[in-house]
């Protein structure tokens, strides 16, 4: 008569998942979001006559900066802890030097290269925070096989 325990089933162990570090990630890219998406209505209320709204604009180019920063040291911990997508980190390297170069451009009057530097700013924030809200982003990295 056999007294040991019938073995149990082999369960697959659950893939590690962004969870909170994509949540963390997720509201810093809204947030971030909604700044990027006030320079551009800053800079055209400059251009209307409000002489006010470039001070503004100025303050806000560098928040984003120091939200990019905050985005950043997010997507680490989605790609490290949360095991999220690895190509986030090096976009997030991107942005944060092209929001630097926006923010030099800006104050040193080049607006040839500040306007369209500020246009492609725009579309890839638009696209990172809507990335973030994709079952893509939540979807645990594939390992090597």
């Amino acid at each position: 008569m056999d007294t040991s325990a019938p073995a149990p089933p082999d369960v697959a162990t659950p893939a590690r998942r962004p969870r909170v570090s994509l949540w963390l990630l997720r509201g810093i890219l809204a947030v971030h979001l909604v700044a990027v998406l006030c320079q551009p209505v800053l800079a055209g209320l400059f251009l209307s006559g409000d002489v006010a709204a470039i001070e503004i604009h100025g303050v806000i180019g560098t928040v984003m900066g120091l939200l990019t920063l905050v985005a950043l040291g997010a997507a680490v911990a989605y790609v490290i802890a949360g095991r999220g997508r690895l190509w986030v980190l090096p976009v997030g390297v991107v942005l944060l030097l092209a929001e630097g170069a926006q923010i030099g451009l800006g104050y040193a009057h080049e607006l040839q290269l500040h306007i369209p530097l500020g246009v492609a700013i725009v579309v890839a924030s638009v696209l990172l925070a809507i990335w973030a809200w994709t079952p893509s982003a939540a979807a645990p990295r594939r390992g090597r096989s």
